[in-house]
C-alpha cells in the first residue's frame, strides 16, 4: 500500500474527523489511479487513516479507517452494513414506510456511496469512479448483510462513457411501477427510469408534516411540484383543493399516476404544466390565493425564458410566493442547495418578507431525516433546509 505524508493542518482535520481529502491536503500529490486505497501519514511519519482516492464534486479522497490495524477488505464494508441496518431498525419495522435511506455516505463511514431501499428493492448510487472499482466486494458485503433484498439496481452518478446511468444489477427486477409506502401514503417509483425515481426520500417528514397539520380544507399550492407528492401528501390530508405547477412536460401524467395509485381523481386537482413563475403572473391576475404554499426549486435551472438560482433568486421568489399566499397561510420553504448557509437562507426569508412589508412566524423547522445520517464533522453533508412559516398581516 502507497504511503502519503499529510501536510500538518489536514492532519488535525483528519484526527478531527474530516472525512473528505483535497490534492492540496498532501505533501506530494498521489498519482495512483481513482480508487487506490492509501495509508496517510503524519510529520513524523505516523499513521493517520487509510483512505481511497477518488474525484467527485466533494473532492479527492475519502477516509475509510484511523484505525492502524483495520483492513479495507469485505469484513470492512459488512461492518459499516450492519451498522446501518441497526441504525434503521425502526424504520425497517415501520409498516406505513417502506422506503428510506438506508446507508448514506460519509454519514455512514464510506463516502461515495448511497443506498436507499424500495420496497425491498434497493439503489445504490455510485459518485466516482474511485469507489465503482470497489463495487463488486462492497456488493458482496452488502448481500452477506441484507437477507431480504428482493433486487438492486444501481445509479452511476459521476461521469462515464462506458456504464449506462442506471441498471439492474442483481435478482429480480421491480415492476413498473413500483408502489411504495410512505407515511401510510402510496408512490408510484421507477427504479430503472434515469437517476430518478419519482420521489426525493429526504422530503418524508415534510410530506408527513403536511399530511397532518398543513392540508385540513385548506387551498395547496405545490410549486416545482416534480411528480406531485406534496400535492399527493396534501390531498389524503383532507386538503380542499391541490393545484400542481411544474414545467416538464412528463409531471401532468406523473401526478395524475401518483392521485390514481391513492383512489384519488386527478380531475379533481389542478395539474399545470407551465413555468411557475408564470403561473405566479397567472394567479396574481385571477386574484387566487392559497392557504397553504410548499416551494421547492432545484438549485439551478434554466429554460428558454429564465435562469434560476436559489443564490440569487430564492428572495424574489418568495417575494411571489407571499403575493399569492392568504392572511395566515402557510409557506413551506425548502432548499436543498448545500452550499447555502442556514444562516444565509433564514436572511432570504426575513428579506422578502421585510420587502413586503408583512410579519411573519417561523412554525417549523426541517432538516434531513434520521436515515440521511450526517458525519457532525462535515457539516456541509447536511444540506437540506425547510421551514414552515405562517404569513401574518
Amino acid at each position: 500500500m502507497e504511503k502519503y505524508k499529510l501536510k500538518r493542518r489536514a492532519t488535525q482535520m483528519v484526527r478531527d474527523g474530516y472525512p473528505v481529502l483535497l490534492k492540496e491536503d498532501f505533501v506530494k500529490e498521489p498519482i495512483e489511479s481513482e480508487g487506490t486505497i492509501v495509508e496517510l501519514l503524519d510529520d513524523n511519519k505516523k499513521f493517520v487513516a487509510r483512505a481511497y482516492l477518488a474525484k467527485q464534486n466533494k473532492g479527492d479522497g475519502w477516509i475509510l479507517t484511523m484505525n492502524e490495524n483495520e483492513k479495507i477488505d469485505q469484513t470492512f464494508f459488512e461492518r459499516l452494513f450492519n451498522q446501518a441496518l441497526a441504525e434503521r431498525a425502526n424504520l425497517k419495522l415501520n409498516d406505513q414506510t417502506n422506503a428510506y435511506r438506508f446507508f448514506n455516505g460519509e454519514g455512514d463511514g464510506l463516502g461515495g456511496l448511497t443506498i436507499d431501499v424500495y420496497a425491498d428493492y434497493y439503489i445504490f448510487s455510485w459518485y466516482s469512479a474511485g469507489i465503482y472499482k470497489h463495487q463488486q466486494t462492497i456488493l458482496k458485503a452488502f448481500l452477506a448483510v441484507v437477507s431480504d433484498v428482493k433486487g438492486v439496481y444501481e445509479k452511476i452518478r459521476y461521469q462515464t462513457k462506458t456504464k449506462p446511468e442506471t441498471n439492474h444489477v442483481y435478482g429480480e427486477e421491480a415492476p413498473e411501477p413500483l408502489l411504495i409506502k410512505e407515511n401510510g401514503i402510496t408512490f408510484a417509483t421507477y427504479l430503472n427510469d434515469g437517476l430518478m425515481t419519482g420521489i426525493f426520500l429526504d422530503q418524508r417528514n415534510v410530506r408527513r408534516s403536511i399530511l397532518e397539520q398543513y392540508s385540513m380544507d385548506k387551498t395547496v399550492l405545490n410549486t416545482f411540484s416534480y411528480t406531485g407528492a406534496f400535492s399527493v401528501a396534501a390531498a389524503m390530508g383532507g386538503a380542499s383543493h391541490t393545484t400542481s405547477v411544474d414545467l416538464a412536460n412528463r409531471s401532468l401524467e406523473k401526478t395524475k399516476e401518483q392521485f390514481k395509485v391513492n383512489g384519488l381523481d386527478p380531475e379533481l386537482q389542478t395539474i399545470r404544466v407551465m413555468d411557475v413563475f408564470d403561473y405566479f403572473r397567472y394567479a396574481i391576475r385571477k386574484q387566487l390565493k392559497f392557504d397553504t404554499v410548499v416551494v421547492d426549486p432545484p438549485s439551478f435551472a434554466r429554460s428558454k425564458k429564465r435562469t434560476f438560482s436559489v443564490s440569487k433568486d430564492y428572495t424574489a421568489l418568495l417575494e411571489d410566493i407571499i403575493d399569492i399566499t392568504n392572511e395566515d397561510g402557510v409557506i413551506i420553504a425548502s432548499t436543498n442547495a448545500a452550499n447555502l448557509s442556514t444562516e444565509k437562507f433564514e436572511q432570504f426569508i426575513e428579506t422578502a418578507f421585510d420587502h413586503k412589508g408583512i410579519a411573519y412566524e417561523i412554525l417549523e423547522k426541517h432538516t434531513l431525516p434520521e436515515d440521511f445520517k450526517i458525519n457532525p464533522h462535515y457539516p456541509q453533508s447536511d444540506y437540506l433546509k425547510v421551514y414552515v412559516i405562517q404569513k401574518g398581516y
